[in-house]
């Protein structure tokens, strides 16, 4: 099974919409998707992102099916600095010297009282049963594929939810990820589940941030600024 994650195009997020220039960047990256054979349409309940699968769904001519879920994450926490933004403190910690091998990131207290913690454990917890549905159990670092099927599956969300679901699945601490994995406005990430019943798989990633689809493959990456 592939999972195909698509972040959303460039936002008016007062309006939670797109704005002309994520429309135009949504209708590519629906083009883009046309070859990769998807099946199912998940996506994010922000307009944002739920406008970005709209054209890809339409496209297809398939339905979408909303995750409540993956709404986008919030963030901060009494004596947090940088109001606890979460792409920030993961700088922060790389340039202290953290070391994300042997230091437990949950218990930095950049991370421990913050409101993102809330969200990432609501999410993975989510995500876990999302692929429990589709045959794989998730344990420690890999999974028992009791039954999965050779389909693509395209979920849409953002940067910061998305972000939550790669550091659970790949096994990395979530800020490390939010520091040294950022992505662009309607990128394409693929993860590969190889489909062997009755085996533990690891998922593989296939691509990363593709871009090529918008003017913005070699631009600055624009993060979220506020909750």
């Amino acid at each position: 099974m592939r999972i195909i994650f698509v972040r959303h195009g460039e936002p008016d997020y007062d309006r939670d919409c797109l704005t002309d220039e994520g429309r135009r960047q949504a209708a590519a990256a629906a083009e883009r998707l046309m070859r990769e054979g998807i099946s199912e349409i998940y996506t994010s309940p922000c307009g944002r992102a739920s406008e970005t699968a709209s054209f890809t769904a339409a496209r297809l001519g398939l339905p979408v099916t909303t995750l409540d879920y993956l709404h986008e994450i919030t963030w901060g926490g009494e004596g947090i600095p940088c109001k606890g933004h979460p792409w920030t403190l993961g700088d922060r910690m790389l340039e202290d010297g953290f070391d994300f091998q042997t230091e437990d990131w949950q218990e930095h207290p950049f991370f421990c009282k913050n409101a993102a913690m809330e969200c990432y454990r609501m999410i993975t917890g989510q995500i876990d049963a999302f692929l429990a549905s589709h045959g794989y159990i998730h344990e420690g670092c890999r999974f028992l594929c009791e039954g999965g099927k050779n389909k693509t599956i395209a979920i849409f969300s953002h940067g910061g939810s998305g972000a939550c679901v790669l550091s659970h699945l790949l096994g990395l601490p979530f800020p490390y990820v939010l520091s040294v994995m950022p992505y662009g406005f309607t990128s394409v990430i693929i993860l590969d589940f190889a489909v062997k019943e009755g085996a533990y798989v690891f998922p593989r990633l296939e691509l990363f941030n593709d871009c090529a689809h918008t003017d913005q493959a070699s631009g600055e990456i624009v993060l979220q600024q506020e909750a």
